[in-house]
């Protein structure tokens, strides 16, 4: 009876192609977001080699990183919190930690991610906007008061001056008497997106990556329980990068922080296991899980392959997701909070680790506490009422979910090989290459958008005329006073001649190729700014400006 049935299979199919091709069409071509053809409907046909699907827990993890998945352990929820003074977000944090969120995201202003305090000339406007306005150990310990560092996991969302964010950090730990062994979180620090797509940075790509090294051997031997570099595809996609620019360019950075570990002497072994990665997902459903489940079959087979790993723990690709932020409209609000409850569950069923939902109100300011609530919930929702999480990869097995995934992986293949012809990422950001094939898919994209080809609700289909006012958080002018009041009465208190001293020991380890972290952390304790070590790291590695390839 199954071989006539897998006889007559080849027959029906084709009888099924020839009625999709006969039948009227409401477009000229499906495909998904990023660019694949989708075909009608997908049968066994499609499968590939059930060897790379796996089980979950077990090379190439293509079904997830753990063999139980959300039965043992939900993913972190992990809201992203950060505006005006130290104390406004720390109130934000003790909110979010009550109302059931398992993990800290902490957001900074654009002040303190381009490396300046809040009394230079550039700041002015700035301070506290867009994030936490933090400079000094005064600011951090600010901050984290009444949270402590032992009990929570802290990720900050902070790339070119990273390894002052970090300084401070472990110095709030030195005061709280928690060892460096007890402290768990991850610091971005990824700053290859920041030259291919967010823009946020202090020196050039070789000095900055000279920088990460020296916090990667430093993390490998004192922060057990530290992710080092959290490898950012968010703001490439957010960039207008399709999916699988994302996954390709986001994995190509990922290489080049290995080898700037091999490069500072590790084994791989020692700081592989700790790599962490970050990625957007967008509304295209189907599409952000099979990028998901390609990452991960992707970066084991690069980790066991190309660079020798023995330990199963480098393999596994362990990754924080966020809905997409460029998604969302300020024409009709509400509609975010659907797409978002679409995203985090592709997120979810793609088997991310860690999730931030953004709130409806984040195209107009910052998120009130309302609308972070809400974004919250969605994340409780999907844990708790949706069923998804009692199941380990439920899609496994979809003829069009494993065929999507053998794709994305197939292109992502061919862009990271074109990198390495190039002579790897570095060489090729400094070539212009990521950037332009970004730009030239955000192009492509709008174009979709303008032609109605790619519908949005509310923007080019579907508008009801004037939108519907909702409440906004509004940032005190006072904070910025504040913050440039404070860090200047810091400054004047100090000891001159022992902050020139901590200032030459910093700079003598740029020249000198010494690791950087011992002599930030002992500078940071005297009350030295990020802005007064950015500068050092301006002087002694100069400044980058994009040029601004075409």
């Amino acid at each position: 009876m199954a071989e006539k049935r897998l006889k007559a299979v080849p027959d029906e199919l084709a009888r099924f192609e020839e009625l999709v091709a006969q039948a009227p069409k409401r477009r000229e071509s499906f495909e998904t977001m990023g660019g694949v053809p989708l075909k009608a409907a997908y049968t066994e046909h499609d499968l590939g080699d059930p060897a790379r699907i796996g089980l979950p827990g077990s090379y190439p993890y293509t079904r997830g990183v753990h063999p139980t998945m959300y039965r043992t352990r939900l993913w972190t929820m992990r809201q992203f919190a950060g505006f005006g003074t130290p104390e406004d977000t720390n109130r934000r944090f003790h909110f979010l930690l009550a109302a059931g969120q398992t993990g800290l995201s902490t957001a900074f202003d654009m002040p303190t991610l381009m490396g300046y305090d809040p009394d230079h000339a550039l700041s002015r406007g700035e301070v506290g906007r867009e994030g936490v306005s933090v400079c000094c150990l005064d600011d951090m310990r600010r901050l984290f008061d009444g949270i402590p560092l032992d009990n929570v996991t802290t990720s900050m969302t902070i790339n070119a001056p990273a390894i002052v964010l970090l300084a401070l950090y472990l110095a709030v730990a030195d005061e709280q008497g928690v060892p460096y062994d007890k402290v768990g979180g991850t610091i971005q620090n990824d700053i290859l997106k920041e030259f291919i797509a967010q823009k946020e940075w202090i020196c050039p790509p070789r000095p900055s990556m000279r920088i990460i090294r020296d916090m990667l051997a430093y993390s490998a031997k004192h922060l057990p329980r530290w992710n080092s570099i959290s490898i950012s595809g968010y703001h490439i996609r957010e960039a207008g990068a399709t999916a699988v620019q994302e996954l390709a360019f986001t994995l190509a950075d990922g290489i080049g922080y290995v080898e700037a570990g091999l490069a500072a002497g590790l084994e791989v072994d020692e700081f592989a296991p700790r790599l962490s990665f970050f990625f957007d997902i967008h509304n295209d459903f189907f599409e952000e899980i099979a990028k998901l489940r390609a990452a991960r079959r992707i970066w084991a087979r690069i980790m066991r392959e190309r660079f020798g790993a023995k330990n199963p723990r480098s393999w596994v690709l362990r990754t924080h997701c966020q809905t997409a932020g460029v998604s969302l409209t300020s024409q009709q609000p509400y509609n975010n909070v659907v797409r978002v409850a679409v995203q985090a569950l592709a997120a979810v069923l793609g088997g991310t680790q860690s999730l931030h939902t953004n709130s409806l109100d984040e195209t107009y300011a910052l998120p009130t506490e309302e609308s972070v609530k809400i974004a919250l919930r969605t994340q409780q929702i999907i844990a708790d009422e949706s069923g998804v999480a009692n199941v380990v990869d439920p899609l496994a097995g979809s003829y069009f979910v494993e065929s999507l995934t053998d794709e994305m992986e197939r292109r992502a293949e061919a862009l990271i090989a074109k990198i390495d012809e190039l002579g790897g990422i570095v060489e090729a950001i400094e070539r212009g290459f990521p950037q332009r094939e970004i730009a030239d898919s955000a192009y492509e994209d709008q174009q979709k958008v303008e032609r109605r080809e790619r519908i949005i609700v509310g923007i080019n289909a579907y508008q009801d005329g004037a939108d519907e006012a909702i409440p906004t958080l509004k940032i005190d002018p006072r904070v910025e006073e504040d913050q440039i009041a404070r860090v200047r009465a810091m400054k004047s208190r100090r000891d001159t001649t022992l902050v020139a001293e901590r200032l030459e020991a910093v700079g003598r380890a740029c020249r000198e190729e010494t690791n950087l972290v011992p002599p930030i952390l002992a500078a940071v304790k005297q009350g030295i700014t990020l802005g007064e070590i950015s500068d050092v790291f301006r002087n002694e590695f100069g400044v980058y400006t994009d040029p601004a390839f075409m």
